[in-house]
């Protein structure tokens, strides 16, 4: 999802997307460790990107207000 759309979602949306990606990162890691690879390494630098913007907004949000 691209910056501005994410925006436009509330605070509780955007930190249970938050909750969702860190749970996908920590399960792309212990694949990568157990299994030695995974399908797609790209998407671990993906997901730290998106759990960058994430925070980057709700933390615009939170001292908005």
């Amino acid at each position: 999802m691209k910056s501005h759309e994410l925006r436009d979602l509330s605070l509780s949306e955007l930190e249970a997307r938050l909750k969702d990606e860190k749970e996908a990162l920590v399960d792309f890691k212990f694949n990568k460790a157990i299994a030695g690879q995974i399908e797609n390494p790209a998407r671990i630098k993906s997901t730290r990107r998106e759990i960058a913007r994430l925070t980057t907004i709700i933390n615009e949000k939170m001292s908005a207000e």
